[in-house]
């Protein structure tokens, strides 16, 4: 459905689940996330929701598998739509690790930002990471999110505490360039 230099963005289907199954219970990439204990997840338990959720007609909403050389690595969405402030919190896993340092993160993330703003009148996109996903910050940064505040000691993973880290980017700044390579305006 969007497409990138290097990476589409598609709807998430059955057949993408086995894989999304392995992600989901891959303990370094749960730890990357960062924020829940890794806790395991059948696969029939996550087709049971993928089709209850499927069950109920219409859209798939703004949830994407990330394929790259027609190979599902991951998944991001934007979800907790407030309409009032025309926001949206983004998240994203890059669940394949041989994709991961590559640029399709970056390269989905933008996309992502890009489909918010111009086609659901978002004014903010938003994010939490956790302190320790450096890679993850830097990527984030590069897309233009600036960091607004930090959580201390909100996260406990991979056994001690970390802060949280929370970053916007706001739609004058997507339309103007504003925002620099560091994330500051």
């Amino acid at each position: 459905m969007l497409q990138g230099k290097r990476v589409v963005l598609r709807a998430i289907r059955r057949d993408d689940l086995p894989r999304l199954n392995q992600f989901n219970n891959d303990v370094a990439v749960e730890l990357a996330g960062g924020g829940d204990p890794p806790i395991p997840q059948s696969l029939e338990r996550l087709e049971a929701e993928f089709d209850s959720s499927a069950g109920n007609g219409g859209r798939d909403g703004t949830s994407f598998a990330i394929v790259v050389d027609g190979v599902f690595i991951g998944q991001c969405a934007l979800f907790n739509h407030h309409p009032v402030a025309r926001r949206m919190e983004l998240g994203i896993t890059i669940g394949d690790q041989a994709y991961w340092g590559q640029g399709y993160g970056r390269e989905a993330v933008q996309l992502l930002v890009d489909y918010g703003f111009r086609h659901h009148n978002l004014n903010k996109v938003w994010l939490e990471v956790h302190a320790r996903n450096e890679r993850a910050i830097r990527a984030y940064r590069a897309c233009g999110f600036v960091e607004e505040g930090r959580l201390r000691q909100h996260v406990w993973s991979d056994g001690s505490y970390d802060e949280l880290v929370l970053m916007g980017l706001l739609r004058q700044d997507w339309q103007t360039g504003a925002v620099g390579a560091n994330g500051t305006v």
